[in-house]
């Protein structure tokens, strides 16, 4: 297995500046580990409000993730303004597996990336269920670009 190097900043297909906190940073001085995720749903989850296929209260469909990864590669603090970079690695039927680059602002390489899959289910039965085709296509538009 083959070491994980940070991603450049051009893997991506879409970005949103993201203010740190206070509060993110541990005891150790940087942004914690956890923290991390709440960026990658962040990144994702206004990318889909933003493309009009997200109602968080009145979607019938929505996206549960059964599946969550990330590595680490330079430290992050607080005052930094981050810019969270996603792609979407694989689209399937129901599912979706989001890449996500975390990027100290203006860095061409990330400080830390990581993954999550997505299982679509209807909101009620929690049974997976296929892409909305509006969906589908907002997540058309964050495929992969070919690497450098």
């Amino acid at each position: 297995m083959t070491k994980p190097q940070p991603r450049h900043r051009s893997e991506f297909s879409h970005s949103t500046s993201i203010t740190t906190r206070w509060m993110d940073n541990d005891v150790y001085g940087h942004v914690n580990n956890v923290t991390y995720y709440s960026y990658f749903d962040t990144v994702v989850n206004r990318y889909l409000i933003d493309a009009g296929v997200l109602d968080i209260e009145k979607s019938e469909v929505i996206g549960l993730v059964v599946e969550t990864g990330c590595h680490y590669f330079s430290s992050l603090a607080f005052p930094d303004t981050i810019e969270a970079a996603v792609r979407v690695a694989h689209l399937g039927n129901s599912s979706v597996r989001y890449e996500i680059g975390i990027f100290r602002q203006g860095d061409p390489l990330s400080a830390a990336h990581g993954h999550f899959v997505h299982v679509y289910v209807d909101k009620q039965s929690r049974r997976p269920v296929p892409l909305p085709p509006t969906l589908r296509k907002a997540l058309e538009a964050l495929i992969a670009p070919p690497g450098p």
